[in-house]
């Protein structure tokens, strides 16, 4: 890979596909389109409901569609998609369709790599009607025996000549190391794993931090790298908006709102320009879909002020050897945070990427 290359990671949610489990909890074809389709305003000017335009309420067990996707991505500039992977322990798996026919259609022919969503299932993550905080499916840690069966589960995918690499490691994500107590003994053994079977002489290891202070923390543990999410930055910093979160909500029920253009300039940190801190790029969120007014709402993102987040995020890797950088998210379409074209901007935003990571070539 040429390191003056910048290469952008979109995060994907493998999720808009009917399976058992959801079928269960939520009614017959329960999908992410169920709360993306019956969202409403919540306040004056609020952009809900959000309209898939290009690829419509799609289902992600036609291959088309996961075709036009990667079409999309590339053409955008992006190199890959990083597919959430849900792993629970003692072999359980969830949403491993999309992935698994991508592994083994060898289609699209589209760079990929994963992300370990290692948490428990609550029903207020996935339905906005949830009681709050009922487990749905709980996140568990066997111990050795599980982490081997984990790493040989994932193995075909490791070996495919589309596996995204840094360094000519496979690059492999852990959403909440912190949660994970033996996270370093599971990573010293998955780099033995991988170098007996020949596949490479270690992982390039990436942790999703909550927060900047967590960094050193994580770093010590033994990660490659670390990437904190802007979202976390914009919630968990601001006085006013923990006031907010306390008690105007609870009189009112209303979600949080705050300005795009308000809070960009601080999704980015001066930390972000070292070289194991991948940053974020963040065209929108609005979590409302799912959560309703426990929800956070981004309000008022464009095509323009997205341009300028976009620059500052590119300054940042502009001197680094490896110009990864984090794209939140693909097609979250339920947090209101998507590339993907919708009714009311169309392909702008895709448009504004690619005019930043396409511009050398």
């Amino acid at each position: 890979m040429n390191d003056n290359k910048i290469r952008i990671i979109a995060f994907y949610l493998p999720q808009y596909h009917p399976i058992e489990e959801n079928n269960e909890w939520w009614g017959e074809g329960f999908t992410e389109w169920t709360n993306v389709g019956k969202a409403k305003p919540l306040f004056r000017g609020h952009y809900q409901p959000r309209v898939p335009a290009d690829l419509g309420y799609y289902d992600l067990r036609i291959p088309e569609i996961r075709e036009r996707q990667a079409e999309l991505a590339k053409e955008a500039g992006v190199e890959g998609f990083c597919y959430w992977h849900y792993w629970f322990g003692n072999g359980r798996r969830l949403l491993e369709m999309p992935f698994n026919e991508v592994l083994t259609s060898e289609k699209p022919d589209f760079p990929f790599c994963l992300g370990w969503a290692n948490e428990s299932w609550q029903a207020k993550i996935w339905n906005r009607d949830a009681v709050t905080g009922k487990v749905l499916i709980e996140q568990k840690y066997p111990g050795r025996k599980d982490v081997e069966a984990h790493f040989y589960e994932l193995m075909p995918a490791f070996r495919d000549k589309r596996y995204i690499q840094v360094d000519d490691k496979p690059f492999f994500l852990i959403y909440k190391p912190l949660q994970y107590p033996e996270v370093s003994d599971f990573m010293t053994q998955w780099n033995r794993l991988i170098k007996e079977n020949g596949i490479a002489e270690k992982f390039y290891f990436v942790a999703n931090a909550s927060n900047d202070d967590e960094y050193q923390t994580l770093k010590d543990l033994g990660f490659d790298a670390v990437t904190v999410n802007p979202v976390s930055r914009m919630v968990y910093k601001s006085k006013t908006i923990t006031f907010f979160r306390k008690v105007i909500r609870r009189l009112f029920r209303v979600p949080m709102v705050i300005n795009y253009s308000s809070v960009i300039k601080n999704f980015t940190k001066n930390i972000d320009e070292k070289e194991d801190l991948i940053p974020f790029i963040l065209p929108n969120w609005d979590h409302s879909p799912r959560s309703a007014s426990r929800g956070t709402v981004l309000h008022n993102s464009t095509p323009d002020l997205f341009a300028k987040h976009v620059e500052k995020v590119m300054d940042t890797v502009e001197t680094k050897k490896n110009k990864l950088i984090l794209l939140k998210s693909w097609n979250e379409w339920g947090e209101g945070n998507y590339m993907e074209p919708d009714l009311k901007w169309g392909k702008k935003y895709l448009e504004i990427l690619r005019s930043f990571v396409c511009k050398d070539v």
